[in-house]
């Protein structure tokens, strides 16, 4: 009986969502290896040429059928015309399947990124982002279950579910527009800040409903952003990031720091070790270690569910594991022969 009722609760539950829109957005605890995804103008924001990141990640495996969702987004810097300016081309694809329902969304979202360069001694750019495109939604049907196939006495498969809706997906366009500002500190390329806000959804994509006569709207979203990193010794240092989101009536806030090591070189480091923690507010603490062998790298997070659903989840939120390539190349314009934004 047990069993049946949570086919019953979980199902409802996602029949609502897909219903009325989703009341936010897909997010990462690893956000820093997802700048796309946080604001289009920090597209770019790295010491190199090109970066290639991906990350995936299981939620909520104790609760119920486990969250898996996926991120891989790549930027390629050019130079723009005999200054130090540049323009970031890219883009990022989504994946996210949730519950018994196999809801999916899917998006792929081109991005283009100017950095305008503000001074002629040291790293400060101001950068204005674009990224927007395509994207789906889709259940599997089949396996939905609604409180109309409750019987009185228990789950009766025979009976219909009650809805209405005959298209099991839907499709939209997608707009998110930010701007970024981002300065060396003084001498040292170890110590940088940057701050970003970025307006998503700005388009109010209509009608974002199985139910094809429910004009419902896309809920824009506000994301803040911010970070330091200080140079501690020649061999460490320490960065500090956060975000505040609010879309609708939901807000998160997710920042904490990591400490690095260079493992080698402390001119040219190929080997640095990354250790920290975030806390995701009234949900989750995320311990975080990340190694970089250049040109590649590799983080490892987990949340620890801290949230009123922890009587459930047992503290078990989920893991995140990601990989990123970032390299110069070998060129006659290559951003390694000009200043260009680093953090």
């Amino acid at each position: 009986m047990k069993t049946i009722l949570h086919k019953l609760l979980f199902g409802c539950m996602f029949l609502l969502a897909s219903g009325y829109s989703f009341s936010q957005d897909i997010h990462f605890s690893q956000f820093f290896e997802t700048p796309l995804l946080r604001n289009p103008a920090l597209a770019g924001i790295f010491s190199g040429d090109v970066r290639v990141q991906a990350v995936y990640r299981n939620q909520w495996n104790s609760v119920t059928v486990p969250y898996q969702t996926g991120s891989f987004n790549g930027e390629y810097k050019l130079s723009v015309g005999k200054g130090n300016d540049f323009l970031t081309i890219g883009g990022e694809i989504l994946y996210d399947k949730a519950g018994s329902v196999a809801m999916t969304s899917t998006h792929i979202l081109p991005v283009a990124n100017f950095h305008k360069s503000l001074s002629t001694e040291k790293n400060m750019y101001l950068s204005v982002g674009f990224m927007g495109g395509w994207v789906q939604r889709k259940l599997d049907r089949s396996k939905m279950t609604t409180n109309n196939e409750y019987n009185g006495t228990g789950y009766d498969p025979t009976l219909g579910d009650g809805e209405t809706f005959t298209n099991p997906g839907y499709s939209y366009l997608d707009g998110s527009v930010g701007m970024s500002f981002n300065s060396q500190i003084g001498e040292s390329e170890d110590n940088n800040i940057f701050l970003g806000a970025a307006y998503h959804h700005f388009n109010k994509a209509p009608k974002v409903s199985f139910y094809g006569d429910i004009n419902t709207e896309m809920i824009p979203k506000l994301v803040l952003s911010g970070g330091i990193k200080m140079g501690v010794t020649e061999y460490s240092s320490v960065t500090f990031q956060a975000d505040y989101s609010k879309q609708g009536s939901s807000n998160e806030i997710i920042g904490g720091m990591m400490y690095s090591y260079k493992l080698d070189d402390p001119t040219d480091p190929k080997y640095i070790f990354h250790a920290g923690a975030l806390i995701r507010w009234k949900d989750a603490i995320i311990p975080v270690v990340k190694l970089e062998c250049k040109p590649l790298s590799f983080a490892l997070s987990y949340d620890v569910n801290v949230s009123q659903l922890k009587t459930a989840s047992y503290g078990r939120g989920g893991v995140e594991l990601s990989i990123s390539y970032q390299a110069f190349f070998v060129r006659e314009q290559s951003a390694e022969s000009v200043r260009c934004p680093r953090f």
